[in-house]
């Protein structure tokens, strides 16, 4: 029976320690650890002990000795049990150790929001946790607590993480948001609210998109949409291909701040402050970037099955509509309906390039769904390519 598992990622061989690592078994343990190093090609060793019970001295040596061979080796996942012995013996001075997570259930808890990376659980009145899709998202939650505090503390209200758990076989990050509720909640309880919890929303993006970010900070949405268009040199006639490559080029670089995936799932009102979440997206870049987004949110996603909006924002396609005619209305309110329309076309270019890009790559021609989508997005692409020379506007 083996007594480790071992896998390999990026040149670092993962040891998955499991049960009892005693004197009964400490030697055979081992030869499996040795056997699993000669077998993977690797240049750093991370001890998983997320399934270890106990671990006695002649388990300490073993760790001792392959801390000898790797000095920035990791043991991560370890249960209050153990992380004391550790602790006891002084390993958590010569080894980075670091305690297992909290475990949670989400199980029956409401969704109050769900973006590209993740969903958004509350689990009490005053708490919420994002449950990222990707099982290995530790250095994502990283990544977006980081964002979040940068945004934090340049004027941006939001919630900042404060612990990391558990979920399944996943990982979440928490929030305390103590009796907040996302706008789309109250607007579906409400729906006279719309106009009011739209205008709400519009003046912390305003905020948002007035904020200026070192562009060392955050990513630049530019050099991302031009990824999109690139990726579909190989779909679009070449002509129309070049048409997209030179718009987004000619967008002037931008250090103002962008969230990225902006729409009333993701506000939150708490104590009549409207505050931003799912922070993973928040970037820099001129704001046609943003509204291209923005109109997948509303309009994009749902357009050839607005089923989809009542999967992803409980709302039906006709309050979408509204919602988007709403924001761009309340944004650019010194402009007429005309120049509203004429920026939307600009946005849309953006929001039909991610979509149809995001199609292809999750095998859209596999499937009728994923070809009508793939072709609707080809048809709106030669439409607006034909009749926009910029993605600007005054």
């Amino acid at each position: 029976m083996k007594l480790i598992e071992a896998m390999t990622d990026s040149k670092v061989l993962t040891i998955y320690l499991i049960g009892h690592v005693d004197s009964n078994n400490a030697t055979d343990v081992e030869a499996e650890i040795r056997e699993a190093c000669k077998a993977n090609e690797h240049e750093n060793l991370l001890i998983d002990a997320d399934h270890l019970e106990y671990i006695s001295s002649a388990g300490l040596r073993i760790i001792l000795r392959l801390r000898r061979e790797y000095p920035d080796m990791q043991i991560i996942n370890v249960n209050k049990d153990v992380y004391e012995v550790f602790e006891m013996t002084g390993f958590t001075e010569m080894v980075d150790i670091q305690k297992a997570f909290r475990r949670i259930s989400v199980e029956g808890c409401e969704v109050i929001g769900q973006g590209a990376n993740g969903k958004v659980y509350r689990i009490d009145e005053d708490t919420i946790v994002k449950i990222y899709y990707d099982q290995n998202a530790l250095p994502d939650i990283k990544r977006e607590r980081e964002l979040a505090r940068k945004a934090f503390v340049l004027g941006i209200p939001t919630a900042i993480p404060y612990d990391v758990v558990r979920v399944g076989d996943g990982y979440g990050s928490v929030y305390e948001l103590l009796n907040a509720s996302s706008f789309i909640s109250l607007m579906i309880q409400d729906p006279s609210r719309l106009e009011e919890l739209v205008g709400m929303s519009v003046d912390l993006l305003i905020k948002i998109h007035g904020t200026i970010v070192k562009p060392e900070d955050m990513p630049d949405m530019k050099a991302v949409a031009a990824d999109w268009g690139e990726f579909l040199k190989d779909y679009l006639p070449e002509d129309q291909y070049q048409k997209l490559h030179d718009l987004i080029a000619a967008v002037p670089d931008d250090n103002h701040m962008m969230h990225g995936d902006f729409h009333l799932k993701n506000v939150m009102l708490q104590d009549d402050e409207a505050l931003l979440i799912d922070m993973d997206t928040i970037c820099h870049g001129h704001p046609v970037f943003e509204f291209g987004s923005i109109f997948n949110a509303y309009q994009g996603y749902c357009e050839l099955d607005h089923q989809n909006c009542l999967e992803f924002l409980g709302i039906d396609y006709e309050t979408c509509a509204r919602i988007y005619r709403q924001t761009m209305k309340d944004y650019f309110d010194d402009k007429s309906d005309e120049e509203i329309e004429a920026i939307s076309r600009k946005a849309q270019i953006i929001g039909y390039t991610r979509i149809m890009r995001r199609c292809i790559r999750r095998n859209g021609f596999d499937t009728e769904e994923g070809r009508a989508m793939i072709e609707n997005c080809r048809k709106h692409l030669g439409e607006l390519l034909q009749t926009t020379d910029t993605l600007l506007w005054d």
